[in-house]
């Protein structure tokens, strides 16, 4: 009984998470979100964030029906956190699902990301690339090599990659190919890959933890149920009744 009052109380905070997670999901893809194009990789997150905002109105449900040992009400409770659970089991499935294409989508928006980059008049796609430079440390798709066939080195004409690519400690880079040692080594591609699959892993961890909330939850709540409908001794501890 403490037990099931102790999991309502935890699915509230479960549903803050579970938004918490989604919202990174969404904020973080923004940034990302030129290198790839598969809108349907957030319905993990989507879905995760309509869990959240459920198990808040479960949790609710659950201690009302824990505390008044409504019987409907308990029944209702296992219900929900069934459909529930069932919804978690499909976001990992989905996680997975979009965590193996990511790598095949990277390689097929960064090509063009880069070929469209305008350094003097940056515009999104532009500015996506010297974000990601920066945050990721990396410079070109799989090294700095790769700004050698963009159209934005060959109109600029003064052998240099954007600054972006400059090492934190190289104080005085330009950019340019004459000193390779002041620019990032590692390409961008495989560093995006990398991020956005950990992101789709945190989606994957996430439903996974609370799936297991969800099914001890649910094994509590039938457990009540059955004391109520097998335990005479029960019934009239609850109802404050005495055998004759």
């Amino acid at each position: 009984m403490c037990v099931l009052i102790k999991l309502c109380d935890w699915s509230t905070g479960a549903a803050g998470i579970l938004c918490y997670v989604g919202a990174y999901v969404f904020i973080t893809y923004d940034d990302y979100d030129h290198f790839f194009e598969d809108v349907y990789t957030l319905i993990p997150a989507v879905v995760i964030i309509a869990v959240g905002a459920l198990l808040f109105i479960i949790g609710l449900i659950g201690c009302c029906a824990t505390i008044r040992e409504s019987r409907c009400g308990l029944a209702t409770f296992v219900i929900i956190l069934l459909l529930v659970f069932v919804t978690e089991v499909v976001v990992v499935v989905l996680g997975y699902v979009y965590r193996a294409k990511v790598e095949n989508e990277v390689d097929r928006s960064i090509q063009k990301v880069y070929k469209t980059y305008n350094g003097t008049n940056p515009d999104a796609a532009s500015r996506a690339i010297d974000y990601v430079q920066r945050q990721l440390h990396c410079c070109g798709i799989h090294n700095y090599s790769d700004w050698e066939n963009t159209d934005w080195f060959k109109e600029t004409k003064n052998q240099s990659v954007p600054l972006s690519c400059c090492r934190e400690t190289a104080s005085s880079c330009n950019g340019s190919l004459a000193n390779p040692s002041d620019l990032y080594a590692e390409g961008c591609e495989a560093l995006v890959v990398k991020k956005l699959q950990e992101i789709m892993m945190h989606v994957i961890w996430a439903a996974l933890a609370f799936a297991a909330i969800q099914l001890l939850g649910m094994l509590c709540a039938c457990i009540v149920l059955c004391r109520r409908s097998r335990d005479p001794a029960y019934e009239l501890l609850i109802t404050g009744g005495t055998y004759a």
